[in-house]
C-alpha cells in the first residue's frame, strides 16, 4: 500500500533534495566543531553554518545575519523569550490559537495572560482594551497549527509599539509556506523551525531577534561559545550571547541546502501550490456527508485542515485512514488545548489534514475517496 503523508504540519516530508546528502556528507567528510579549531575543515564547517545565517536572511527579508541564532527548534526560541522576558506579576497577551510552546511556559511562570480574539471577518476584537500597565510581552502564532488560519498581525504590530510592548511572532506553520517579510510583520522577534515549512531536518530551528530584544533579553543557556574563552562572563555580542555549547551542525548543513533549494524554487510558487491543493481538499471535504470542516477566522489559509468525524471517535478516523488507505493524519489535540476550547472541538479533537511542497493532487483524490469511505 503507497504511503501518503498529509502530517506536514507536524514536520515535513519528505526533506528537500540534498538535505541528507549534506548532513551525510559533513558526517563523513567533516566532522568537526564550530568556533574551537583553526584548521581548514573547522573553517569549512564554519563558513557553512554562517552561510545559514545569510540564506535565512534573504527567505525572512532580515538585515542581521548575526542576529540570526539558531537553536534546537521553535519551542526552545519561544522559552528563551518567554523566560527571559517575562516575570511573576505581569501580563501577556496572546491569541486563542496559542501552542502549548507558549502556554505551558505562561502557566508555569506565575504570570497573566488575556486572549485576542478574533471576530468572524477575522480581525481582532478590539485589541487595544487588552493592554495593561503591566503587559510585559505580546506572543502570538503566525498560524494555527490546527486550523490553518493565519491571524492578523498587522492589526496588532502598531498597538504594541504605542505601548513600547516587545512582539514575539510564532512562525511554526507559516515559514516556508508563505513568504514573510520582517520589516512588513514590524515584530520584534519571530521564532521558526528548521523542520517543518523550511524542510530541513528535526532539531533545528531558531529565531530572529531585533537589536533591542538582543540587548535585553538574557539568554537561557550559558557555557562554552570558543569566544573569549579567558573570560567567565558569558559574551554580550550576537550571535554568542545565545548560542553556547556545541549547535547541531550536522543539522545545520541539511537546513543549509533546505534553504538553498526554497530560494531556487521560490517559497511564493510553493504558497501558491499548497494554496491551490489546500482549497481542493476543503472543497471536496464540505462535500462528504458525516463530517464537519472546521474552518477559523482568519486573514489566510495555510495548508492545514481539521475535520470532526460525527460517526466516528478521531483516533479511530485516523487509524483507519492509515491502515485501510495509508494516509498519514494527526488526531486529537496536537499540543494546542486552547486552540480546540476557541474552536469547541475539546475535548475530542480533530483528525488534521496538512499538505506539503511534495503532496500531489492525486494524493489529495485518494484522501478525499478515503474520509468519504469511513465517514
Amino acid at each position: 500500500m503507497e504511503r501518503i503523508y498529509l502530517d506536514n504540519a507536524a514536520t515535513s516530508f519528505p526533506k528537500a533534495p540534498g538535505t541528507a546528502d549534506a548532513m551525510f556528507r559533513f558526517l563523513t567528510e567533516n566532522g568537526c566543531n564550530v568556533n574551537r579549531s583553526s584548521y581548514e575543515t573547522a573553517a569549512l564547517a564554519e563558513d557553512v553554518v554562517l552561510d545559514t545565517r545569510h540564506l535565512l536572511c534573504r527567505l525572512f527579508h532580515f538585515p542581521l545575519p548575526s542576529h540570526v541564532i539558531f537553536t534546537p527548534g521553535v519551542t526552545f526560541s519561544l522559552n528563551t523569550i518567554l523566560r527571559g522576558l517575562l516575570r511573576p506579576g505581569g501580563h501577556c497577551i496572546v491569541s486563542g490559537f496559542e501552542h502549548n510552546a507558549v502556554m505551558r511556559p505562561l502557566t508555569s511562570l506565575g504570570v497573566s495572560w488575556s486572549v485576542a480574539k478574533l471576530n468572524p471577518d477575522g480581525h481582532f476584537d478590539n485589541p487595544e482594551s487588552l493592554f495593561r500597565p503591566n503587559t510585559q510581552l505580546v506572543v502570538m502564532t503566525h498560524a494555527s497549527n490546527v486550523f490553518g488560519n493565519v491571524l492578523p498581525i498587522s492589526e496588532i504590530a502598531p498597538l504594541c509599539r504605542k505601548n513600547d510592548v516587545p512582539l514575539v511572532l510564532d512562525c511554526a506553520q507559516t515559514a516556508g509556506h508563505i513568504s514573510l517579510d520582517w520589516k512588513k510583520l514590524d515584530v520584534d522577534a519571530l521564532c521558526f523551525p528548521g523542520h517543518k515549512g523550511l524542510l530541513g531536518p528535526q532539531g533545528t530551528g531558531g529565531m530572529l531577534l531585533s537589536p533591542a530584544l538582543a540587548k535585553e533579553l538574557p539568554p537561557l543557556i550559558e557555557g562554552g561559545t570558543g569566544s573569549v574563552s579567558d573570560r567567565l562572563e558569558t559574551p554580550d555580542f550576537m550571535p554568542d550571547k545565545f548560542e553556547a555549547g556545541t549547535p547541531n551542525i550536522p543539522g545545520l548543513w541539511g537546513l543549509h541546502a533546505a534553504a538553498e533549494f526554497l530560494l531556487q524554487t521560490g517559497v511564493d510558487s510553493i504558497a501558491a501550490y499548497e494554496s491551490s491543493l489546500t482549497q481542493e481538499l476543503i472543497e471536496g471535504l464540505a462535500e462528504i456527508p458525516g463530517i464537519s470542516v472546521l474552518k477559523a477566522p482568519g486573514m489566510g489559509q495555510v495548508g492545514v485542515v481539521s475535520v470532526v468525524f460525527h460517526r466516528l471517535d478521531m483516533a479511530q478516523a485516523a487509524w483507519q485512514l492509515e491502515q485501510e488507505f495509508g494516509i498519514q493524519t494527526r488526531c486529537g489535540i496536537h499540543c494546542a488545548p486552547l486552540a480546540h476550547q476557541t474552536m469547541g472541538t475539546a475535548p475530542a479533537g480533530t483528525v488534521r489534514f496538512s499538505v506539503g511542497y511534495a503532496t500531489t493532487r492525486k494524493e489529495i483524490n485518494t484522501a478525499l475517496l478515503a474520509v468519504k469511505a469511513i465517514a
